[in-house]
């Protein structure tokens, strides 16, 4: 019998990961989702009834590709992924928070932080379900959408690198103040995800401690389609 989805992310290597956030800004989570969650993710993409909206990247030059969001009430999955994930997420934006002289901000659970999202205005769900033909990519970019935004967001890849697709990296470029910038690409198996930033992190100086500003993207698909999956905490205006 598979595991509970909520039980997975309970037995996450939270504290391997939280080191990871702090000293690198990102994490890796291991395969999380399962073949038949990622394949029945995978099969809403064509049913418009669990979207809100579609994006097509070129026509606003974001890249090439389409994703759409998917519609209140999120689909057991997403929302398990959303709230199951948050927790231990709150902790790290405090913690980076009180290590920029900041006070806490964000409460323990994902409802409360909605609550503050809808009293802002920001009213629609922002989990999306992104797919890309061979040539397609994503210009690097950030995912704010309001006044109100969580630190962190996550990705997952819904189908496999090499099997189902080739090329479509994961990029996550820093800005690093008076220096230039630095780049990762990262390829994430079925299932698995990445934590990082929505905006920026804290990075330890000579000086004190500074922010550094993050955009992700996705680098260009060779060959097959690739399909994944976007958490953000946060709701949209």
């Amino acid at each position: 019998m598979v595991e509970r989805l909520a039980d997975r992310i309970a037995a996450l290597p939270w504290e391997h990961m939280q080191q990871e956030l702090d000293e690198q800004g990102y994490a890796s989570i291991p395969p999380l989702l399962t073949p038949g969650e990622c394949a029945a993710l995978i099969a809403t993409y064509e049913q418009r009834d669990f979207f809100r909206s579609t994006i097509d990247m070129a026509r606003y030059r974001f890249g090439i590709g389409q994703y759409k969001y998917y519609a209140a009430p999120l689909p057991d999955v997403l929302q398990q992924l959303r709230a199951g994930l948050y927790p231990e997420l709150a902790k790290t934006a405090n913690r980076w928070r009180e290590r920029l002289g900041l006070a806490a901000a964000y409460p323990s659970d994902l409802q409360s932080f909605l609550d503050t999202c809808h009293q802002a205005g920001q009213l629609r769900p922002t989990p999306l379900i992104l797919k890309y033909e061979a040539g397609g990519y994503n210009c690097l970019h950030q995912d704010l959408y309001g006044e109100v935004f969580f630190p962190f967001q996550a990705v997952f890849a819904l189908n496999q690198k090499d099997v189902d697709y080739t090329g479509g990296e994961f990029l996550l470029v820093e800005q690093r103040p008076r220096a230039q910038s630095r780049g990762h690409a990262i390829a994430l198996a079925q299932g698995a995800g990445l934590i990082f930033p929505t905006n920026h992190r804290p990075v330890s100086g000579a000086r004190g401690t500074y922010k550094t500003t993050l955009r992700h993207g996705v680098s260009t698909i060779t060959s097959g389609t690739r399909f994944s999956l976007g958490i953000i905490f946060h709701d949209a205006t």
